[in-house]
Order: structure tokens, then C-alpha cells, then sequence
């Protein structure tokens, strides 16, 4: 394929050359976003007199065709192609002559692909967001139904206080409530437009890239040319984003596979989204959430990978930046297939509400719930700390718990403490009891789910 930039050299390179400079291969997935800015780009040039309107019209005729018979599969990428917008151009003047070569007018290549990867991730952001919103769903129906449902809450993974599953789940709500707004965040500082900043200095014709931003729905445009073609900040900010939601997608799917092993039995996942063992019957394997776990350090080495290739490049355009597109793409491919397993798994597993109840019922988590009991009959609370201790080691010795302690052996730790305590130490109360805001208590756990849905649904 003749290459277009052929003039000062002869445009003959090495087929080995050829092979490791092309994009084609990752970036044709952006041809829609190439067109469009490229109709945007020729409605904007006769607008300013640097084309006549009439070669307007018969690039977009043209563009539009082509966009066309790429959406219909009649047109596919030349894998001989330098890459997309190489190839569209080349299309373009192959079919609508010698008019097809003024579209390149004030633009270069390196504004062109920054603005088809705004454009393109721009569109993304959107599909990802929507993903995200479908996961809160999910957790949220969960969460609805088991706002009473008790279970120990962990620290340093031990049994620490008594939580409701609700009150779990939406803690997890919560991470992915914030990672949305990062993402919209990031969609922000993507949407100015650095198309007209052209190879690093502007352009001497009369060019209005305020207007063509505007067309494309941009916020604005560039306010520095050389800033305009090397700036990678955005994807930058997105990978940064995928990372930390990726990462609270890892610790979901960590729980998933402790809370549904023999050892915890709170919840059994679907058989939809578990795999069995080759040589072991017994086995159901929740691979789905072990390679959510997985991805996720993917996805970091996507965003390692591209600040290391950002950090040592001086202004403006530099060739390593074609590295950008691969690692923002595969991030988003790795989002966007671990978004939807997830829901599925969280919105079809079940839970195992007696098995919670049970191990809730263990290890003496309604201690701190008996050292306030102490509080309130006038100890200090260091003291009633010292005390409720001391009753946890008598009650573990006496193989009890802190509800079927007796009273004798009670008082024999704090003569403050009454009938009442077995109302105060209860699971229930203890839980129900907690309804400072954003505490687990059931009335608080709902309070939170409304107030997740008010804001999803304004």
C-alpha cells in the first residue's frame, strides 16, 4: 500500500519495519470515531473558507459511505494499512479522487489520534459506567433482602463484631458508587478536544477549532498544541480508575471464594459461574471469581506500563506513545468482561443465612457490645473493657458463650451485671442496636440502600 507520508523519502521500509510499525491491528476498532471527526474536520474547513463547500459535501458523501460499508462488514481494514485513519484516507481518495487528499488539511496524525482516542474512550466510559451501575444493582437486591441477615463482621480476618450481610454488601456499593465517580471524573478531563493542534505547533490557515470541538461535543479544545498531540493524561486517569475498581473488584471476589468454601459455607455460588475438577468429583470451583482476582494485576500492568512508556519522553509527539492504545484497550476489555460475570455471580448466588447465624454465634463477637452493657452501668469504659476480657476467658474455658455464661460466674467478674446483660449480648440487639449513621443496624442498612437509589434515580 503506498504510504502517504511518501515525499521526502521513498516510502519503501523493510516488510519487518512495516509489520512493527503498523497499528492497524488494534486501532481499526476506532474507525467510527475517525470518521466522525474527520465529517467534523471537512464541515469546519469549509466553514472557514480553506475548502469550498461543495468538497465538503463529497468528503462526507464519501466518509459516510465508507462508515457504511465498515458498520455492514462489506469494508475491512487493510492489514496492509499503516493504520486506521492511513487507511480511511486512502479509501476516501480512492473513491471520491483527487478532493479526498484536502481532508488532511491543517491536521497531522498526531492530533488525529489523539482526538479518535478521546473520542473513542469517551464512548467507552459510558458502556463502563453503565456496567458498574448493573453490579450496584445486583449487590443492592442482595443487600435488600438480607438487611437483617447476621453474620460476623472481620477484622485482621478474625470474628470481630456482629454485622449484618446487608451492611457487607454495601460497603462494596459504596467502592463502586466512588469508582463511578471517578469515571466520570476522568470523562471530564478527556472531553477537550485536541483535534487543529496538528503535528505540535497549530496551523497558518484560518482554521475554528472551537467550532469543530463544539461539533464533536467536546467541552472545549486544547488550549496548547504541543499539550494537545502529547498528552496521554487521560488515559492515564482511566487506567488509574480501572485499577482502583479492579481492585475492589478482586477484594469482592477474594470474599466470594472464602465465604463459599466448606470452611465458611455462607454462600454457594451458581453452578452458571462455577467449573468443576478434572480428576476430583467432589470439587465446584468459583474460577470466575478467581480470575476476576486475576485480571486485576492485568490491569495494573496496563497502567504501569504506559507511565513507564510517558515518563522519560520529551515534547511534543513521540512514536513510543503509539503504545498507549493497547494498554487503555486491553484494561477496558479486561473491565468490561469482569463487570458482567460479577453481577451474575452476586445477583444468583445464595445465602446460607443459618450458616452466618451460627458463626456469629462463635467467638465471642458481642464483646464489645457487653463491655458498653458495663459503660452504662457506670464503669469506665477501659475497665468495662478489662471486665467484658475477663468474662470472654471465662465463658471460653467453660466451653459458653457470653449469652449462655451464668449469672453466678457473671458476677464473679462485675457485680454491675444483671439479668439484663443477656439482652444487651444478644445478636440481635447487639446489631439493631447500631444505627448510628452508616452503622449495620437493619434500619440503617435500608436507610443506606434508599439513599444509594435516590442517587442512582434522582
Amino acid at each position: 500500500m503506498e504510504k502517504l507520508w511518501a515525499g521526502r523519502t521513498d516510502g519503501t521500509t523493510n516488510p519487518a519495519a512495516d509489520a512493527f510499525n503498523s497499528s492497524i491491528g488494534f486501532d481499526s476498532r476506532m474507525f467510527r470515531q475517525d470518521i466522525a471527526g474527520s465529517i467534523a474536520h471537512a464541515a469546519m474547513l469549509a466553514a472557514t473558507g480553506v475548502i469550498g463547500k461543495d468538497e465538503a459535501e463529497t468528503l462526507t458523501e464519501g466518509l459516510t459511505g465508507i462508515l457504511a460499508d465498515m458498520e455492514s462488514g462489506q469494508l475491512l481494514p487493510d492489514p496492509a494499512a499503516e493504520d486506521i485513519h492511513m487507511f480511511i484516507e486512502a479509501e476516501l481518495t480512492k473513491r471520491v479522487g483527487q478532493v479526498g487528499k484536502k481532508l488532511h488539511t491543517a491536521r497531522s496524525r498526531n492530533d488525529q489520534v489523539a482526538l479518535d482516542l478521546r473520542l473513542y474512550l469517551r464512548d467507552e466510559v459510558k458502556t463502563v459506567k453503565s456496567a458498574v451501575t448493573a453490579l450496584i444493582g445486583a449487590l443492592l437486591t442482595q443487600a435488600e433482602a438480607h438487611a437483617d441477615t447476621i453474620l460476623p463482621g472481620y477484622t485482621h480476618l478474625q470474628r470481630a463484631q456482629p454485622v449484618t450481610f446487608g451492611h457487607h454488601l454495601m460497603a462494596y456499593v459504596m467502592m463502586l458508587l466512588r469508582d463511578g465517580g471517578r469515571l466520570d471524573d476522568a470523562a471530564k478531563r478527556m472531553n477537550v478536544a485536541p483535534i487543529g493542534s496538528c503535528a505540535l505547533a497549530g496551523t497558518t490557515y484560518p482554521t475554528d477549532r472551537q467550532a469543530e470541538a463544539a461539533a464533536l461535543g467536546f467541552d472545549g479544545a486544547c488550549e496548547n498544541s504541543m499539550d494537545g498531540v502529547s498528552d496521554r493524561d487521560f488515559a492515564l486517569e482511566l487506567l488509574s480508575a480501572f485499577s482502583v475498581m479492579m481492585m475492589h473488584l478482586s477484594r469482592l471476589a477474594e470474599e466470594l471464594l472464602l465465604f463459599s468454601s466448606w470452611e465458611y459455607g455462607f454462600i454457594e455460588l451458581s453452578d452458571a459461574y462455577t467449573t468443576g475438577s478434572s480428576i476430583m468429583p467432589q470439587k465446584k470451583n468459583a474460577d470466575m471469581a478467581e480470575l476476576i482476582r486475576g485480571k486485576t494485576g492485568r490491569v495494573y500492568g496496563d497502567l504501569l506500563g504506559l507511565l513507564t512508556t510517558m515518563k522519560g519522553l520529551p515534547l511534543a509527539y513521540n512514536k513510543d506513545m503509539q503504545e498507549d492504545k493497547e494498554a487503555v484497550f486491553d484494561a477496558l476489555d479486561t473491565v468490561m468482561a469482569c463487570l458482567p460475570v460479577m453481577t451474575g455471580m452476586i445477583a444468583t448466588m445464595t445465602v446460607n443465612k443459618d450458616a452466618m447465624r451460627a458463626a456469629a454465634g462463635r467467638g465471642f463477637i458481642n464483646a464489645t457490645d457487653l463491655a458498653d452493657y458495663l459503660v452504662g452501668k457506670g464503669l469506665p469504659f477501659r475497665d468495662a473493657y478489662r471486665a467484658a476480657g475477663q468474662a470472654v476467658a471465662l465463658a471460653a474455658a467453660k466451653g459458653a458463650t457470653l449469652e449462655t455464661l451464668s449469672p453466678d460466674d457473671y458476677k464473679t467478674v462485675c457485680d454491675r451485671i444483671g439479668q439484663d446483660v443477656y439482652a444487651a449480648v444478644g445478636l440481635d440487639a447487639c446489631v439493631a442496636r447500631r444505627q448510628s449513621f452508616g452503622g449495620t443496624s437493619p434500619a440503617s442498612v435500608r436507610a443506606q440502600i434508599a439513599a444509594v437509589k435516590k442517587q442512582l434515580n434522582p
